[in-house]
C-alpha cells in the first residue's frame, strides 16, 4: 500500500474529476474554524461551494480529520469543522505530521491547503487573502508559511491580496526574491483585502481566465516548482472604506501587542477584533471577496481544463 494513500483520502467524486481532467478548485478551512464565528462560517463554505459548481467546476474542500486528509469534505465534515471552531489545530506545513499523528481536527491553512491539492493533483485553489511578512517583520522575522510554500508548490492561488493587517510592500518584495509570479486580475496593483487598492503596484495583469490559465500551462511545461498568486479586487460594492479599515487594523495592532499575542494566533486575533470595530462590516466585506474568488478560480480552472493540461 503506498504510504500516502494512508494519510490521504480523495473524495470519490473529486477523484473521478481528476481522472478524467475535469476542472477542479480546492478550498482551505481555517476560514471554517477561525475566519468566521458558526453558523456564518459553515454557511459561507457551502455558498462558495455552490457558486463554484454553478460556474461549472467541482470544489473540494479540504480539511485534516481522524488522522487523514481529506480532499472534498461532505457538508457534515464542514459542519463539524464549524463547529469545533477554534479548538481545531491551524494545519500549515510544520502541523501536517504531528496533526495527522496525534488524529486531531484540523483546518488547513493556505500553505496547508497548497500541500494537499498538489498530493491531491488539483491545480487551482481560492481563498480570502494570503499571509505574509507581518508589520514590523524587519525585527520579528515573522514571516508566514504561505509565502515559503508559494516558493516550492505549483498550485495557483486566487485570493484577494495579502491581508490588509500585513506589510503588503515587504510580503511581495518577499515573494518576488522567491521567483513567484503575482499577477493582478484585472488591475495594475496588489489588492489590500479589505479595499481594491494598496499603493503597490504590480508588473503582471491579466484581464481574462484564458491569459491566467495560458501563463500557468507554460509554468508547468517549464518545469517551474513555484506556484503563483492571482490577486483578484474585492467587488467595487463591497469594498471598505480605506480610512475606516486602517484605523480598526492600527487599533488591532496595538491590541495585539499589549497582549503579547504572536505566532499563528496573530492573525485570527487581528481579524476578529477588526470585524467587532467594524461593526461586522469587515466579515461582510470578506465573505464577498472570498465568493468573487471562488467564481474567478472556477473560470480559470475550466479554461485550463479546456485547452488541454500538464
Amino acid at each position: 500500500m503506498n504510504q500516502l494513500n494512508h494519510y490521504l483520502e480523495i473524495s470519490p467524486k473529486v477523484k473521478e474529476a481528476l481522472q478524467e481532467g475535469s476542472p477542479v478548485v480546492a478550498l482551505e478551512s481555517t476560514i471554517i474554524s477561525h475566519g468566521m464565528p458558526y453558523p456564518k462560517n459553515v454557511k459561507t463554505a457551502l455558498e462558495v461551494e455552490r457558486i463554484i459548481s454553478i460556474c461549472g467546476a467541482l470544489p473540494a474542500t479540504i480539511g485534516i480529520l481522524d488522522g487523514k486528509i481529506k480532499v472534498g469534505l461532505t457538508p457534515q465534515e464542514i459542519e463539524r469543522l464549524g463547529k469545533e471552531g477554534l479548538s481545531v489545530s491551524k494545519t500549515s506545513r510544520r502541523d501536517l505530521p504531528f496533526v495527522l499523528a496525534a488524529k486531531v481536527t484540523g483546518a488547513t491553512t493556505v500553505a496547508g491547503t497548497m500541500i494537499a491539492a498538489h498530493l491531491a493533483g488539483i491545480r487551482f485553489f481560492a481563498t480570502g487573502g494570503i499571509g505574509g511578512v507581518h508589520r514590523g517583520g524587519q525585527d520579528t522575522l515573522d514571516i508566514s508559511a504561505d509565502l515559503v510554500e508559494l516558493q516550492q508548490t505549483p498550485v495557483a492561488v486566487i485570493c484577494s491580496g495579502a491581508k490588509s493587517i500585513l506589510d503588503i510592500g515587504r510580503t511581495l518584495e518577499y515573494l518576488e526574491t522567491g521567483g513567484v509570479p503575482v499577477i493582478g486580475y484585472g488591475t495594475d496593483e496588489m489588492p489590500a483585502f479589505y479595499t481594491r487598492e494598496s499603493g503597490h503596484p504590480l508588473v503582471i495583469r491579466a484581464d481574462d481566465p484564458r491569459m491566467v490559465a495560458d501563463a500557468f500551462r507554460v509554468q508547468r511545461a517549464l518545469g517551474l516548482r513555484t506556484g503563483m498568486v492571482i490577486a483578484n479586487p474585492i467587488p467595487k460594492e463591497a469594498a471598505m472604506d480605506a480610512d475606516l479599515i486602517n484605523k480598526a487594523i492600527g487599533d488591532a495592532l496595538e491590541e495585539a501587542e499589549a497582549a503579547g499575542i504572536s505566532g499563528k494566533e496573530v492573525t485570527p486575533f487581528l481579524l476578529e477584533r477588526v470585524v467587532r470595530q467594524t461593526g461586522g462590516a469587515s466579515l461582510d466585506a470578506n465573505i464577498a471577496l472570498v465568493l468573487n474568488n471562488a467564481r474567478l478560480a472556477a473560470d480559470i480552472a475550466i479554461a485550463y481544463a479546456g485547452n488541454g493540461n500538464f
